[in-house]
């Protein structure tokens, strides 16, 4: 395997950061940028895909599941667009399924979220001379536990529904005090 890119590899990469979560996108942006990367980031697939009709990054780290298009639209456009960028797709609920539809698409790698720097740029660092196999795509991590799974699903579902507890148990389909109690757990560990 060879090593992760390092500051003394990078000569102005450019990469863009297509991810709905403001906080966690700068942070990516701003790692990018401390190591020697031309970072830029977009909140939504629209945007994104008009940064890179502009731009044509190198690298690019889209998020599966965003408002208006999925990632795996974008990875799709995006490859369109030039079909040298390289192209992760980052997920939170990540499955073998979703990830060999990324790269038929045309990504070269999916990590699952919250990825760390390292982890990042050791799979932009992996070379791939050719799409890679199924093998390649088996979870170099441990998997979640079902119950980590579902508490952010959960929390997942209540920020998309801006906090309002009742209306994440209707869209749950379970009682708003069982709800109330999963939330009052501490989250599991992973």
């Amino acid at each position: 395997m060879m090593d992760p890119v390092t500051e003394a590899d990078v000569d102005r990469q450019s990469i863009l950061i297509i991810e709905d979560d403001d906080v966690y996108r700068e942070r990516l942006v701003r790692a990018f940028e401390d190591r020697g990367f031309e970072a830029s980031g977009a909140p939504d697939g629209e945007q994104g895909l008009g940064r890179a009709r502009a731009e044509s990054p190198e690298l690019a780290l889209v998020d599966l599941r965003m408002p208006g298009m999925s990632g795996l639209e974008v990875v799709r456009e995006l490859h369109g667009i030039d079909e040298t960028t390289k192209i992760i797709v980052l997920t939170a609920y990540g499955s073998i399924a979703t990830a060999l539809d990324a790269m038929r698409l045309g990504a070269v790698h999916y990590l699952t979220k919250p990825a760390e720097m390292d982890e990042i740029l050791q799979a932009f660092s992996r070379n791939y001379a050719e799409r890679p196999s199924e093998a390649d795509l088996e979870p170099s991590y441990d998997p979640l536990s079902l119950a980590r799974v579902e508490w952010e699903h959960i929390n997942r579902v209540l920020s998309d529904c801006g906090g309002n507890i009742s209306r994440a148990a209707r869209v749950l389909k379970i009682h708003r005090r069982s709800l109330q109690r999963k939330l009052a757990k501490y989250p599991p560990s992973a």
